[in-house]
């Protein structure tokens, strides 16, 4: 059994967070400061919360009301950035759950939101994770019990006995653990591997898989001219062909749209007999299986996209495209 009587965690907590207050008062510690806000679901709660955090004498910075993912946003915000700040800086929001706006809160560097709907949480949460952002469930906690889950928040040290803990002091190799945690726990967040080209495992998404000055050996790609992909996902590129690039005929099993953003070429769809020619803003849409061949007059960028897996099948060589562009030209 974690504890005996939540009473005794709450009346503890109660006379720490006064003591903590007091001594912040009359001593050089950082001033402390929250930072609130809420949704439509736990607007009144929130207030509520202000005018308790007030009546502790502790600044109160309170973004209002909006949308749960930007309460719990802004608020992680802004105690992110606020580490060099000769102030303590923690935060307080509140939504239907206290789910959401932690999520969203939890999304900035630096900043460990909880959902407590528990003075037991709450202490877990200071104690084992240096929790600096409370999230409260408006639909679920009172005021009255909101106010129990902040004073044992605000009064829990990192560290300090806690009900995980049989509300005893952590052993030292746990206790050593906590330490070490805090400096590892900084560093999520904060390594760019995971847009990393090299590492395929994180090229999943459309959003993660994006790449830049992505070089393809040209005869891997298209035999005609210098290629480079500029941005791609797993549906979609941009493209940039360099002036005087042929594609030879070719086809794919899937259809593909293109827009060109700048320059100017010309696509022969060959299985239909039809010519487009191309200059910024024109639109082409080839039907699966398709074949066509094109010529880049210009320094050409194009955004495309597909269905399916990218792949391309060649339906003749250099030679024989540019001999067929040649005749047409002349």
């Amino acid at each position: 059994m974690w504890i005996s009587s939540a009473s005794v965690v709450t009346r503890n907590c109660q006379k720490l967070c006064r003591e903590i207050m007091a001594g912040a008062a009359s001593t050089s510690d950082p001033p402390l400061k929250i930072i609130t806000g809420a949704d439509a679901f736990g607007a009144s709660l929130k207030d509520a919360m202000v005018s308790h955090l007030r009546s502790l004498g502790i600044a109160v910075e309170d973004t209002g009301v909006s949308s749960y993912y930007s309460a719990g946003a802004e608020v992680g915000r802004r105690v992110s950035s606020a580490s060099s700040s000769s102030s303590e800086i923690r935060g307080l929001v509140c939504c239907g759950t206290g789910v959401g706006v932690a999520m969203f809160a939890n999304k900035f560097p630096g900043v460990y939101a909880a959902t407590c709907l528990t003075v037991e949480d709450a202490v877990n949460a200071r104690s084992i994770s240096d929790c600096n952002v409370l999230a409260l469930s408006g639909a679920k906690t009172s005021p009255e019990s909101a106010v129990e889950i902040f004073d044992a928040w605000i009064g829990t040290p990192f560290k300090s006995p806690c009900p995980a803990s049989g509300s005893e002091p952590w052993s030292s190799e746990i206790s050593s653990f906590l330490d070490d945690s805090l400096s590892e726990m900084a560093q999520i967040g904060k390594s760019t591997d995971h847009l990393s080209p090299t590492k395929p495992e994180y090229n999943s998404c459309a959003i993660c898989c994006l790449a830049k000055n992505r070089e393809f050996t040209p005869v891997d790609i298209m035999p005609g001219g210098s290629m480079k992909i500029m941005r791609e996902t797993p549906t979609s590129a941009i493209v940039r062909f360099k002036a005087g690039s042929v594609e030879p005929a070719h086809h794919h099993t899937f259809g593909h749209d293109l827009v060109v953003i700048k320059g100017k070429k010309s696509v022969w769809n060959v299985s239909k007999s039809e010519r487009a020619d191309l200059v910024e803003g024109d639109y082409l849409f080839t039907p699966a299986g398709d074949v066509h061949r094109v010529k880049y007059y210009e320094d050409t960028e194009f955004f495309i996209t597909w269905d399916g897996r990218w792949d391309i099948f060649l339906d003749e060589d250099l030679e024989t495209a540019k001999k067929a562009i040649q005749q047409e030209a002349s």
